[in-house]
């Protein structure tokens, strides 16, 4: 019996394969009068945006980390308490956006890397306490980094900031 069914589910898919390969072929004939109709891409629709986590991590993590390492040296406290809400923000986006990288959930990632680095910094920031601030900023930029060795990228490292990259940006607390 499976001998006689297998040629009639082989002719049935070949059949398939050149009706499917005619329609493609039949909507790529050029338009009536022999031209074919070019799309304009900005007449279409707009997209959703969806990055990759890398891409996630240049354009809202990175920023925020040297920001609110800039404003903590600084000593700037107002300015790094509205850097670490938009960071943890920012945390929250990209887990939310990407939640899944090689397998691993990253939320998970960033709660293991950065919880109790975060509470410490919290605390320092509206404290007022330099040395804290310090301590718990190398301790987020080292859980980056572990974050990183963790999912397979080591030669993603992340460093405290040494000077600002954004020369329109006062961090010196007025």
């Amino acid at each position: 019996m499976r001998n006689r069914f297998f040629p009639v589910l082989a002719a049935g898919a070949g059949l398939a394969a050149i009706v499917a390969f005619a329609a493609i072929g039949l909507a790529q004939q050029p338009q009536e009068g022999g031209q074919q109709e070019e799309v304009n891409r900005a007449d279409l629709p707009p997209q959703p945006f969806a990055p990759q986590l890398a891409a996630l991590m240049n354009l809202l993590i990175q920023p925020r980390h040297a920001k609110l390492g800039l404003a903590g040296k600084a000593e700037n406290w107002i300015l790094a308490g509205y850097y670490y809400n938009e960071l943890k923000r920012a945390f929250d986006v990209v887990s939310r956006e990407a939640p899944r990288y090689k397998g691993l959930p990253v939320a998970d990632l960033f709660d293991a890397a950065l919880k109790q680095p975060f509470q410490v910094i919290d605390f320092a920031i509206k404290a007022g306490d330099a040395r804290q601030f310090n301590e718990s900023f190398g301790k987020i930029t080292a859980g980056c980094n572990a974050c990183h060795q963790t999912v397979g990228n080591p030669f993603i490292v992340i460093k405290v900031p040494e000077a600002s990259n954004f020369p329109n940006q006062e961090f010196n607390p007025r």
